[in-house]
């Protein structure tokens, strides 16, 4: 009971996070407030995790992980929260993020589509469209919001499916410290041109307040709370928790900002989410156990996922994604095997099931969870943030 309600504290933090970001943008240009929310995020993360070791022939794809997931998820999201109301993104982002990884999955061939997968990523699309014929007339602006809304879903989509190859040679922990550095680097360059734009002597302690909120708590503690929901009642259950993000950041948004979505846009919403909830439930069905002698996983897929429902790439694929070279397959081998007897501690599984999101606002893959955040054999287990 502990556990779950550590879950539900970890979703709340994380829809709590559109509603504060949309506060930050509203006194400070977009590019500064994604840059000191992530810059005290990292900083953060560093203290909490004591900086683990990374090696040196990882650390370009690691840093490369996090232009994908942290600057570049993060760039889009917080101008669309410059743009459109923070209750549209609190619904887009954590429903369209896992439903992007999968219809990329399909695509490439690494999914099959079944008759309920096809019908889930069907309702999902008709959701997102009545979504956005339901956005009042307001202007251009929120519909240019929320299409960077889902510009910034899939960015965390491929920031899922590209951590897949990291997350089978790291531990989870080590990938999100140094992805999250890399991307707050490259937001901090992004907002320089607009830190002369700043009036810092007209920022008063709510403003500082909120920041030291929004990195130190939904976009870094909560990722470390989530890993460890996750070693304790597994990735499934976990993952099963995201669907409270939209609840709890619909709620923020209208107690805080006094947002609200449409009628119209209610009913695109739960078609978004039965769609995303289906596909993410079949991820589950179509794992099976971990067999007894791993080696094959090896040459035909990967041994873990990430986010959220999220399926993987084969090993192969995704290794040439990163232009790995072929020991990088046999390492990932070597990875499943430990795994398998036991010489791993059992957490290390659990936290390579998801990398962020979800808030799917994050820094960590599929958690944010990935979310920052999905275990081939044990089903899914994070957008977004």
């Amino acid at each position: 009971m502990r556990i779950r309600l550590l879950l539900i504290l970890v979703m709340a933090l994380w829809g709590s996070a559109f509603a504060s970001s949309k506060a930050a943008v509203g006194d400070v240009p977009h590019e500064v407030a994604g840059f000191l929310r992530f810059l005290i995020g990292a900083l953060v993360l560093l203290v909490v995790l004591r900086a683990p070791r990374l090696p040196a022939a990882e650390a370009p794809r690691v840093a490369g992980l996090g232009m994908v997931g942290v600057f570049g998820y993060n760039a889009l999201f917080f101008l669309a929260l410059s743009l459109a109301p923070a209750a549209d993104g609190s619904v887009i982002v954590p429903m369209a993020a896992p439903v992007c990884t999968v219809a990329v999955s399909v695509l490439l061939g690494r999914v099959r589509l079944s008759g309920a997968r096809l019908l889930g990523l069907t309702l999902a699309a008709v959701g997102g469209v009545v979504f956005f014929l339901g956005i009042p007339d307001s202007g251009d602006t929120r519909l240019l919001g929320d299409l960077l809304f889902l510009g910034a879903a899939a960015c965390w989509s491929a920031y899922t499916l590209l951590g897949s190859p990291l997350l089978s040679r790291l531990p989870a922990a080590t990938v999100t410290v140094y992805a999250t550095a890399a991307g707050a680097t490259a937001l901090g360059l992004l907002a320089v041109p607009a830190l002369a734009d700043v009036r810092w002597s007209e920022l008063g302690p709510e403003f500082w307040l909120n920041q030291a909120y929004l990195g130190a708590l939904p976009t870094a503690l909560a990722y470390v709370l989530y890993y460890h929901a996750v070693g304790q009642v597994g990735p499934t259950m976990a993952t099963s928790a995201m669907f409270l993000v939209p609840a709890f950041g619909l709620t923020c948004a209208w107690v805080l900002l006094g947002e609200s979505i449409s009628p119209l846009q209610g009913i695109g919403a739960g078609l978004m989410l039965v769609g995303a909830w289906m596909n993410t439930r079949l991820a589950v069905d179509d794992s099976g156990p971990m067999p007894a002698d791993p080696a094959p996983l090896a040459t035909d897929s990967a041994p873990s996922a990430v986010a959220s429902g999220s399926p993987v790439l084969e090993s192969r694929d995704t290794a040439a994604i990163f232009d790995a070279a072929a020991a990088d397959v046999d390492a990932r081998a070597e990875s499943v095997r430990a795994a398998a007897n036991g010489t791993r501690p059992a957490v290390d599984s659990a936290l390579a099931t998801e990398l962020v999101p979800a808030e799917f606002d994050s820094p960590l893959p599929g958690s944010n969870v990935a979310a920052g955040e999905v275990d081939s054999s044990h089903g899914p287990s994070r957008p977004a943030h």
